[in-house]
C-alpha cells in the first residue's frame, strides 16, 4: 500500500516546473497598481506561473529604476514581462543592461507602453520590441483581427475569436517592423486609416519576444480574451507546452482582487522628470 501511494505521488507531480516570471512595471500614464494584479492573478489562474513583481519608478517618464542597477537583475527567471513606461530614460548603457539578457536568450513579453520606452537614439530598444512606435491615436475601442497567415495558426491565438472589440483603447501607430517581426493581429486606426499591428512575435538575438500594444486601460487587460492571449504568448516565448502548463479555468466562477477597482477615469499624467 505504501509503495502504491509513493508511486501515485511521484506520477501525479507535474512533469515541468512552474514558470517563474518577473513583471517589471511603473512609470507614467497608467494604473499600474491595478494592472499588476490583473496581469499576475489573471495569468496564474490560467497556467502554472509563479510571479515576482517589481514596481518602481513612480510616475515619471525618466526614472532609472533600482532593479536595473544590477547587472544580473534577470537571474532566476524564465521570462520577463515589461509593462513599464519610461520613454525619457535615454542612456544607451542603461538600455543595454536591459536588453542584453534578452539578446542572449531570455524570453520577453512587452505590453503597451513598453513599446515607448528607452528612446536613447540607438534604436536598440525598438530592435528588442520588434516594432517601432512613437505615438498613439485618440482613445476609442478598436477591433482586433488575427492576420490570415501567421495569426490564426499561432499557438498564442489558439483560443482567440475571429474578431475582438476592446472595451476601451489607445491604439499605437507602428511606423516600422523589424526584420524578425511576425504580425499576429491588427486593428484599424481612425487616424492613419492603416491596419496597425497590435500583436506580434519577434526574435531578438537568441531571445523570443511576444508583444502587444493593447493595454492602456484596465478593462482591456482584464478581458478574458486578453488574459488568454497573454498567458499563451508567455508559454510560446518560453517554449513551454501548453498542455503541461495550462490549468482548468472558468472566468465566470473566479473572483479577483482587481475587480474591486475600476478605471473609469483617465490614468494619471506623467510626473515632472527629476
Amino acid at each position: 500500500m505504501l509503495a502504491s501511494l509513493i508511486a501515485l505521488a511521484i506520477f501525479s507531480e507535474p512533469k515541468f516546473p512552474d514558470l517563474r516570471a518577473l513583471l517589471v512595471t511603473g512609470g507614467c500614464c497608467h494604473d499600474y497598481e491595478t494592472q499588476k494584479l490583473i496581469i499576475t492573478e489573471g495569468t496564474a489562474a490560467r497556467a502554472r506561473i509563479e510571479w515576482v513583481v517589481v514596481h518602481q519608478g513612480g510616475s515619471s517618464t525618466a526614472s532609472k529604476i533600482p532593479l536595473y542597477e544590477k547587472a544580473d537583475w534577470y537571474k532566476g527567471f524564465d521570462i520577463v514581462i515589461h509593462n513599464e513606461c519610461f520613454s525619457d530614460a535615454k542612456d544607451p548603457k542603461w538600455t543595454e543592461t536591459i536588453v542584453k539578457p534578452h539578446r542572449d536568450g531570455l524570453p520577453g513579453v512587452l505590453i503597451h507602453c513598453g513599446m515607448h520606452c528607452y528612446r536613447d537614439g540607438t534604436g536598440e530598444w525598438f530592435k528588442f520590441c520588434g516594432v517601432t512606435s512613437h505615438r498613439h491615436g485618440a482613445h476609442y475601442p478598436f477591433e482586433v483581427v488575427p492576420t490570415r497567415a501567421a495569426g490564426k495558426a499561432h499557438p498564442a491565438l489558439a483560443k482567440f475569436p475571429e474578431t475582438w472589440k476592446t472595451a476601451k483603447g489607445e491604439l499605437y501607430q507602428v511606423v516600422a517592423q523589424g526584420e524578425n517581426c511576425i504580425p499576429l493581429a491588427t486593428a484599424k486606426s481612425r487616424e492613419t486609416k492603416n491596419d496597425e499591428v497590435c500583436v506580434w512575435t519577434n526574435t531578438f538575438g537568441k531571445g523570443k519576444v511576444f508583444g502587444t500594444t493593447i493595454g492602456h486601460y484596465n478593462e482591456e487587460l482584464a478581458d478574458p480574451v486578453f488574459l488568454d492571449l497573454l498567458t499563451r504568448g508567455m508559454l510560446w516565448a518560453c517554449d513551454k507546452p501548453a498542455d503541461q502548463y495550462l490549468k482548468p479555468f472558468d472566468p465566470a466562477k473566479t473572483r479577483f482582487r482587481w475587480e474591486k477597482s475600476t478605471d473609469t477615469k483617465e490614468p494619471p499624467k506623467a510626473a515632472p522628470a527629476k
